[in-house]
């Protein structure tokens, strides 16, 4: 019996070694396993990285090349239609243009550094942005704010391809060129789904606006290039192009009387109804203008002020489907 007793405990303890050595197995394998996740993502990590760091250059809307080491650390804008465009590719913006109206929440608290017409250098000086997007007008000031370690990157914003073009610019710029894909199809799908105007073209005066100042917008303004897409007609087509303004040109009151357009629309950055009393009293000091029939008709539009008084970014359908419908508002 103690011989037996013995060999019992015996395969006892011969059985809990095989357990102890299975577990110690399975320990070893979940502990290979886990040191290769972590090897692999690691690996992953790193190569996205790389990607991220990788060297590129991107051309601007003045045709120079610019070179980046890595993807820029942040950005400012002059321009509320390129913040637009920044902020729907989600990128970290540091600046942007400052506003006389109303903010909307989602920008309230990035620093204002001013506007293309009068920037704020020590704003933008104050928030360093890697990258500082502005029109080409801006390039007087460049070699200032590049001192800083500041790039320039230039945008225009003339027609819908030049939205588009610069939707593309900063989707490089970002590294997120599928997203810019996407928007860009978005615009393109849009716009081809408003139809133009039937029957003959509306003719159309688009007249730029400022205190003291009356411009007729060209077919190479970013106007002019709607009015077009909905299907009117741009009596100023013609006119000679101002030398500093070249999508505007003066007011030729007699060929504005001879081709008589059925509309006038204004082009403000101001008060609407300001500037359409303004525009009414300048009318009046030449009785010609009362005889158009844009005028006769009361057909005298003013153009919202944010999607027409400057870039709207991602907005331009929305400019578009305006031109279109005042378009088809003419008595």
């Amino acid at each position: 019996m103690k011989n037996l007793s013995l060999i019992i405990i015996a395969v006892l303890l011969l059985i809990l070694a095989g357990c102890g050595a299975v577990e110690e197995k399975a320990v070893g394998k979940e502990s290979a396993a886990t040191v290769e996740s972590d090897t692999k993502k690691s690996s992953e990590e790193k190569v996205e990285n790389a990607e991220d760091n990788k060297s590129f250059e991107v051309v601007d809307a003045t045709g120079q090349s610019i070179a980046f080491d890595k993807t820029p650390e942040s950005f400012a804008a002059l321009s509320s239609g390129d913040l637009d465009i920044l902020m729907a590719l989600g990128a970290p913006v540091t600046g942007r243009p400052s506003a006389s109206g109303e903010v909307d929440d989602s920008i309230k608290d990035i620093v204002e550094i001013g506007n293309p017409h009068q920037p704020n250098f020590e704003k933008i000086a104050e928030v360093h942005p890697t990258v500082l997007v502005a029109a080409p007008s801006f390039q007087q000031h460049a070699a200032n704010i590049e001192k800083q370690g500041t790039k320039v990157v230039y945008t225009k914003a003339n027609s819908i391809e030049d939205i588009q073009t610069t939707i593309t610019l900063f989707g490089t710029l970002l590294g997120k060129e599928e997203e810019a894909k996407k928007l860009n199809a978005t615009i393109t799908e849009k716009a081809e789904s408003i139809a133009k105007m039937e029957g003959n073209a509306v003719k159309t005066l688009l007249v730029y606006s400022a205190p003291g100042t009356y411009l007729a917008a060209l077919p190479n303004s970013l106007t002019g290039d709607l009015l077009e897409k909905a299907g009117g007609e741009n009596i100023a087509s013609d006119f000679p192009a101002e030398e500093s303004y070249p999508q505007y040109a003066s007011l030729s009151v007699e060929k504005i009387i001879e081709r008589n357009p059925q509309v006038v629309m204004l082009i403000t950055h101001g008060d609407p109804e300001a500037v359409k009393a303004a525009f009414e009293e300048e009318m009046t000091k030449n009785a010609a203008w009362k005889n158009l029939d844009a005028v006769k008709n009361g057909n005298v539009i003013v153009l919202p002020s944010h999607l027409f008084g400057t870039n709207p970014g991602t907005r331009i359908i929305d400019a578009l489907k305006v031109m279109q419908e005042s378009l088809a508002s003419v008595k």
